[in-house]
């Protein structure tokens, strides 16, 4: 086992049987957590970041929870279900979630754009993608339509819960052991918290990738269009602003807050997407098949600080809040020095601001192509 694998592996716990004092070996329990994804696909960093937490030996992945946001809702889970399938993993639970944010909407974005501008990038509601654009998209469609799936179709079905109602019932079986791993808009763990007022309080922590702060302009792609001339706009919480605040507002125990600053230094570059693909495991030829595009690797590295915390190489704690306002800064994200913000209920947050990118890469290779 490489040494990158082996910090994923939680240390295992020695004890003496009393009879006869032969000395046992147990292995320490595994964390729980769950995935709440707008999981559009196949493969890419929506997808990968869920293979890598499926992958990491020391993990139980209690579900996954689906919602809107780069793709609609029914694509997203439909795209989940059917990697579950190739992969072996049907165990995994998905349940479906929100199609829609509390408030914003596909039309009160196009009355913003036209007082303060176009958006750079809209996610499923992207009618008309720009000429810069080199993603291979599926054409827009409407929010109940799932096009032919390129990978094939799922004939296994989402939980009949709700998302919601998943994650509180699972926070509720095991109080304060699940992690929340949220790395798309954040609807669904507003309507947990507003279905039961401890889901927050109950959980583990709250891992999500959100928020923009002041990421580095200098590594510029098309997707670096969203903060270039806006930095503090970050799409996961542009899409249902109203659902971000009340998910910093829920009363978490811990909260840690993976932005766009952690991932502007980080790429799936092309040998470590060949390294994965020249694996015999059943994810690296789903990857092999539906590899990921040169961009940062965004969902990855929250899913790699959830998995290896001193991943982090540089964090500070700040107040954080989101504008809700639906003036010119709508969406964007707001911050303090820690405990030093309006008194408004905005909590204090451990904020990465960069990771260690060859540490990233290998436990990206390496997760991927275990079997």
């Amino acid at each position: 086992m490489t040494t990158a694998l082996a910090r994923l592996v939680r240390p295992l716990v020695f004890f003496a049987c009393l009879c006869g004092g032969a000395a046992l070996l147990v292995a320490a329990p595994k964390r729980k957590v769950i995935i709440d994804q707008d999981a559009f696909g196949p493969g890419g960093p929506n997808l990968q970041p869920i293979l890598m937490v499926l992958q990491a030996p020391d993990v139980e992945v209690l579900g996954i929870t689906t919602v809107s946001g780069d793709g609609w809702q029914k694509e997203n889970t439909a795209h989940t279900l059917r990697m579950l399938e190739l992969i072996g993993r049907t165990d995994v639970p998905v349940a479906a979630g929100a199609t829609n944010p509390l408030l914003n909407s596909q039309e009160e974005t196009k009355r913003w754009e036209k007082l303060y501008g176009p958006l750079a990038y809209k996610g499923a509601w992207t009618e008309v993608w720009p000429d810069s654009n080199t993603l291979n998209r599926t054409r827009y469609h409407a929010a109940d339509v799932v096009p032919p799936l390129t990978e094939g179709e799922p004939t296994t079905k989402p939980l009949a819960e709700t998302a919601a109602e998943f994650l509180v019932r699972k926070v509720r079986e095991f109080p304060g052991e699940v992690s929340i791993l949220a790395m798309g808009p954040f609807t669904n763990l507003a309507l947990a918290a507003k279905l039961d007022d401890h889901f927050a309080a109950n959980a583990k922590e709250l891992i999500f990738m959100g928020g923009a702060f002041n990421p580095d302009s200098s590594h510029v792609d098309e997707f670096s269009l969203q903060f270039l001339h806006n930095p503090r706009v970050e799409f996961n919480s542009r899409w249902d602003p109203e659902a971000s605040k009340i998910m910093l507002h829920a009363g978490w125990k811990k909260i840690t807050a993976v932005p766009t600053d952690a991932s502007v230094n980080t790429k799936l570059k092309p040998e470590m997407a060949k390294r994965v693909s020249a694996g015999d495991s059943p994810v690296a030829k789903y990857f092999a098949r539906f590899p990921g595009d040169p961009f940062p690797l965004w969902d990855e590295v929250a899913a790699a600080v959830f998995l290896d915390p001193p991943i982090a190489k540089d964090t500070m704690t700040l107040a954080m809040d989101i504008v809700i306002d639906h003036g010119a800064t709508y969406g964007a994200t707001l911050s303090w020095l820690a405990s030093h913000g309006p008194g408004l209920g905005e909590p204090d947050v451990t904020v990465v601001r960069t990771v260690d990118v060859p540490r990233l890469e290998t436990m990206f290779v390496e997760l991927l192509t275990r079997r």
